[in-house]
């Protein structure tokens, strides 16, 4: 079980790194809220991973931080880039799942009741990003659409997930 929490901690580091990427291409892009927006989700993925350190350290293991490798720096378009995070949320929940697999067959409860915070996240996460889609959609090339989310997603801040002991 040790294993396969450092590797979602490795994943959870890859994502806040990915977001990042993201923040940085908005920002050139001249999207400043979606920038805002994604640097706040690279600060959530980083708490994740604090989060699963904190837990692998509480029941005695040891956590070992892996090789982040590259990211995407590019997309075609807003839209592209928000259903890239999509399909990236979709198998992070994937992996979340394949961990709560991995709890019940080892009967290891305390892993198990840890996940449940990371399971109800990643509803969460998909969601929210749906919905950008959704309005993405709605609007499609529309200057005056583009602008208004733009601005919504910049009104975001960082909250400190409930479950990141130490983040």
């Amino acid at each position: 079980m040790s294993e396969a929490l450092n590797g979602q901690i490795n994943l959870e580091m890859w994502s806040s790194y990915l977001y990042l990427s993201m923040s940085l291409y908005f920002e050139s892009e001249g999207r400043r809220g979606f920038a805002k927006w994604y640097r706040v989700q690279s600060q959530e993925e980083y708490a994740h991973a604090l989060a699963l350190i904190d837990y692998v350290h509480a029941r005695g293991s040891r956590a070992v931080l892996q090789p982040i490798t590259g990211v995407p720096a590019v997309w075609n378009s807003t839209l592209d880039a928000v259903v890239a995070t999509l399909k990236h949320e979709e198998m992070v929940t994937a992996q979340i799942n394949a961990l709560y697999t991995q709890a019940i067959e080892e009967k290891d409860y305390a892993t198990r009741q840890m996940l449940n915070a990371f399971i109800a996240e990643q509803v969460d996460e998909e969601e929210t990003v749906q919905h950008i889609i959704d309005d993405l959609s709605l609007v499609g090339d529309d200057g005056t659409g583009l602008l208004q989310i733009d601005r919504e997603l910049g009104t975001r801040t960082y909250k400190e997930p409930s479950f990141a002991r130490n983040a």
